[in-house]
């Protein structure tokens, strides 16, 4: 399986709660960016999983875009930025199970992402995601590796 872990892309600091937030229009650019260069080597999507805050949705119809219409997506209350992560980690994985999925997307928020990574791939730290950064994570059945992870500034 392929586990795609995506930072939400820039969002305003204008809005009633955290919950609320906007992409602005350079978050938009550069989530539409980055999956048009996921695009080039990903097919599709089988799973979607996406935070229920409002940039994290803003992401996904970007992102949405450039894939045909994943099998399955789903909102997990769990992806918000105070999740924890074993229960994100654990979840996605039961999901991905479930629906059968090779290619899964998450769509989530800092420092939820990071720690999610060290749950999922022993004795790696967690690392820091850039808004709209795409982390790859490959699991072959015990034989999980942080593949890489990529910026809207690494790949132009």
């Amino acid at each position: 399986m392929q586990l795609f872990l995506m930072r939400h892309g820039e969002a305003s600091y204008l809005a009633h709660s955290d919950r609320e937030r906007t992409l602005t229009e350079a978050g938009r650019f550069h989530t539409s960016e980055m999956s048009n260069w996921l695009a080039k080597s990903v097919v599709e999507f089988d799973l979607v999983l996406v935070s229920p805050y409002l940039r994290a949705q803003q992401s996904w119809q970007e992102v949405s875009k450039h894939f045909p219409e994943p099998r399955k997506w789903l909102v997990l209350d769990e992806l918000v930025p105070s999740g924890d992560p074993s229960t994100a980690a654990d979840l996605t994985l039961a999901y991905a199970e479930q629906y059968k999925a090779d290619n899964v997307l998450v769509i989530a928020h800092m420092p939820l992402l990071g720690y999610m990574v060290s749950e999922l791939v022993a004795g790696t730290e967690p690392p820091l995601f850039a808004t709209s950064g795409v982390s790859l994570i490959d699991k072959d059945g015990e034989k999980t590796n942080l593949v890489w992870q990529h910026t809207p500034h690494s790949i132009s």
